[in-house]
Parts: C-alpha cells; sequence; structure tokens
C-alpha cells in the first residue's frame, strides 16, 4: 500500500495540468524629442555643473540651451518710516554684471549646441517656471545645493520649487553625486 501512496504522488507531481502562460505585451515607447533646455544658473559651482550635463544632451538632440539667471529685487528698508524702497541704479548693475558673466560662462564653452542667455527679475522659483511654460521648454536641468536640517528650513529650496511646478520635466543635479558623464568624449 505504501508503494501505491508513493506512485500516486509521484504521479501528481509529473502529471499536472498545463497552465497557459500569459504573453508577455510589447509596449511600444517613442522617441524623445527634445529641443529646448532651460537652466537656471545662480553662479554656483553646482549651477555650472547642470550645464555639463545639459551639452551632452543637446549635442545628442539637436537642442539649444538657455541659461537664465534670476536677481531677486533689491529692497532696501528705509528711514523715516517710509517704508521699503527699492533702487533701480542697483538693479540695473546687477543686471549688467549678471549678462556678462552668463556670457563669460558662455565664452568658456566649447559646444556644436546653440547657447542664449536671459536675466529676468523676480522670486526665482516662479520666473524660472513661468518661463519655461511661456517658451515651451522640454526639460530643466536644474542644481542643488544638498542643504540640510536647518539651512533647508531657513533658506528653503528653490530647485525643489522649481522641480514641484515645473511645466516639463526636471533633471535635478546634485552637489555631491556619481556623474555619468564621460568627460573623455
Amino acid at each position: 500500500m505504501a508503494k501505491q501512496v508513493r506512485r500516486a504522488r509521484k504521479s501528481q507531481r509529473t502529471h499536472r495540468t498545463p497552465v497557459k502562460k500569459a504573453r508577455a505585451r510589447k509596449v511600444a515607447y517613442g522617441k524623445i524629442s527634445l529641443q529646448h533646455i532651460l537652466i537656471p544658473i545662480d553662479f554656483s559651482e553646482n549651477s555650472k555643473k547642470a550645464l555639463r550635463y545639459a551639452i551632452p544632451l543637446a549635442e545628442q538632440f539637436g537642442a539649444s540651451i538657455t541659461l537664465i539667471n534670476i536677481i531677486e529685487p533689491t529692497v532696501f528698508p528705509s528711514d523715516f518710516g517710509f517704508g521699503q524702497m527699492s533702487f533701480p541704479d542697483v538693479e540695473q548693475e546687477l543686471v549688467t554684471k549678471s549678462r556678462q558673466e552668463l556670457e563669460a560662462i558662455v565664452d568658456g564653452v566649447s559646444t556644436k549646441a546653440k547657447i542664449t542667455t536671459v536675466v529676468k527679475t523676480g522670486i526665482p522659483f516662479v520666473e524660472v517656471t513661468n518661463f519655461a511654460d511661456d517658451e515651451q521648454f522640454d526639460l530643466i536641468i536644474v542644481a542643488t545645493h544638498g542643504r540640510t536640517g536647518v539651512e533647508h528650513i531657513l533658506f528653503g529650496s528653490t530647485a525643489e520649487k522649481i522641480i514641484r511646478k515645473a511645466p516639463c520635466p526636471a533633471l535635478v543635479v546634485r552637489a555631491e553625486e556619481r556623474d555619468f558623464i564621460d568627460e573623455r568624449a
């Protein structure tokens, strides 16, 4: 009787009802169309690192690059209770200096991609996201300073706000990370 039980168990293991396997569905993916890349620049080394990512992407896809610098409005407390006053001459000087620095960055880059520069005045994340939406950018490459703790609470993260409000995909370039750009090419 023990032999019959062993045979029955063995036959159950070897003679199973075939299960119909589900066919893997092929998913069609479209091509990436990348024509306009926006890079917010605050002249820090981290924001310049974002440009290092943008150049190979722009060359590979035939895209143009726009560097944008946002100057926050300069407001000085006024004496004699007149409230806060703004000084247009100081802001104009900052705009001029910003344009010169952006042009120096562009002059220091060797690429086939077309690079343009824009300087605006306002709240950085608002101006960047509005400009990206108005000009129909395909990608924003934004650098983050990697602030944490109290420093992050006090200063916030412009990069985080840009990512949350961006009208297009955003690539974040961290301050300290493993790069995937081959600089030898």
